[in-house]
């Protein structure tokens, strides 16, 4: 009989990692409302070959410390219609990364848009949910706090 693994249980905020993207530390808003995910990204271009496109953007994944500002880059996947919470049709660079939660890593994909005046950085849609998974909405970082140290050694 093989053991079903324990539930990775959520708050509705969680300290995530995007290791490929060397994002040690960020908090995302964990929405199951929302159907797709998306970081708050900033100077976005587009480059490489159009039969495999590349885009590099900035990120500043801490609110509270405006100063760390993390160079980006990955394949670029699209353009996708996305629709904001607010009913606002906007499109968005997709990216595919590793998303890296408790103790588990797995791929999702990203919209890239401009999440300021937010209180996250990274909203977290139901699509990157995985199996096994609950959501506790009256609850908020269940899981171990990330270090935002790692941002000053790779500085």
């Amino acid at each position: 009989m093989t053991r079903e693994p324990k539930p990775l249980i959520l708050g509705r905020r969680e300290w995530v990692a995007l290791p490929d993207l060397g994002l040690f530390a960020i908090k995302a808003k964990v929405d199951t409302g929302a159907r797709t995910s998306a970081l708050h990204a900033e100077a976005i271009e587009v480059f490489g070959p159009a039969s495999a496109p590349r885009v590099r953007f900035l990120i500043h994944p801490l609110l509270e410390k405006p100063d760390v500002a993390v160079w980006c880059e990955a394949e670029l996947l699209g353009v996708r219609e996305v629709t904001s919470s607010i009913g606002e049709r906007e499109n968005r660079y997709i990216i595919s990364t590793r998303l890296s939660v408790g103790d588990r890593e797995w791929p999702i994909e990203l919209g890239l848009t401009n999440r300021g005046g937010l209180a996250h950085r990274m909203l977290l849609g139901r699509q990157a949910l995985q199996p096994g998974m609950l959501v506790d909405p009256a609850q908020s970082f269940l899981l171990p706090k990330l270090s935002s140290r790692l941002y000053r050694a790779h500085a």
